[in-house]
């Protein structure tokens, strides 16, 4: 701001003796520097970003937003830290619930037989496990479908045949894949244990209507899915106490293994990188001062020759 007065009183515009005339303005105006072409990409591409930017908090922020539902808790997941893994004990338990009770209206159909081997069971328990269900297949020689025991290479049944008969059999709500349920809900494990053990009475002026219960952590509360969990609603192998909760949180964590089975392989994967990046930059280092020790350290002497 000094500098722009300096200039106006360098120029003489205030000068009672030599007149504020319009040809002196139009030669001081003329002497402001315009801006150059990269000047006025950079700004433009800077209003741009920033724009941008604004727009995708505004955005993220609006789908954050709650309407009648409830956020749910973080809870301390075995699985949570960076270099945490599965609890595989767990999962199988998980397995068992999902099995004993999900199994009966949601489906699991990006989920095989062979997906199980080395995680939750052995070779030969997958495929009792898969045994146990019967697969239409065919044709055969004489162009007829048979059922057969199911293979390793089958994947999980869906208790319906089709889409229509799903919402027929749940007054009109068709129950979703459980897949990838568990990166498809914002909150992911959190929600699906909150959601299971989240049921309660609905609060004065909530309606519902018939078939739909309430649940706070469900967008709008009104669930068609009843609850499902309760207090030895399915039995473990293991022996552990089948819990509302421990049922919940067992099932929650089979739902993030098979979401993203390879959950443990990239933590491990990213453990190995660390290292090796941590020897790779250990080497460099020293290698840089090894070759530069020299160099930085020399030092340079003229001598003239005498005449």
């Amino acid at each position: 701001m000094a500098a722009f007065v300096g200039r106006i009183c360098g120029s003489g515009l205030l000068s009672p003796k030599s007149g504020a005339t319009l040809q002196k303005v139009q030669n001081f105006s003329s002497t402001s520097r315009a801006w150059t072409r990269s000047q006025k990409v950079a700004t433009a591409a800077g209003v741009v970003v920033g724009g941008a930017g604004a727009l995708l908090y505004a955005l993220e922020q609006s789908v954050a937003a709650s309407g009648t539902e409830v956020h749910p808790p973080a809870l301390p997941w075995n699985h949570k830290g960076v270099i945490d893994s599965l609890d595989h004990a767990s999962v199988r338990r998980g397995y068992e619930v999902y099995k004993q009770v999900c199994a009966a209206c949601h489906s699991m159909r990006f989920i095989a037989y062979r997906n199980l081997v080395g995680v939750t069971h052995t070779e030969a328990e997958a495929k009792a496990e898969a045994e146990e269900i019967m697969v239409r297949d065919g044709p055969d020689e004489a162009g007829n479908y048979f059922n057969r025991p199911g293979k390793l290479s089958d994947y999980f049944p869906s208790p319906y045949p089709n889409e229509e008969a799903a919402r027929a059999a749940n007054n009109g709500a068709y129950p979703p894949d459980l897949s990838y349920i568990a990166l498809a809900r914002h909150g992911g494990e959190d929600y699906l244990f909150a959601l299971l053990t989240g049921y309660c009475d609905a609060p004065a002026g909530v309606v519902l209507r018939e078939g739909q219960y309430y649940n706070p952590y469900f967008p709008g509360g009104a669930i068609s899915m009843a609850q499902a969990l309760y207090n030895e609603a399915a039995e473990y192998s293991d022996g552990t106490p089948p819990t509302a909760s421990q049922l919940a949180k067992d099932v929650s964590t089979f739902l993030v293994w098979a979401a993203e089975p390879y959950h443990d392989e990239r933590k491990r994967m990213g453990i190995k990188s660390l290292g090796i990046f941590l020897i790779l930059g250990a080497l460099t280092y020293y290698i840089k001062r090894h070759k530069w020790a020299a160099l930085k350290t020399r030092k340079i002497s003229f001598h003239p020759k005498s005449k």
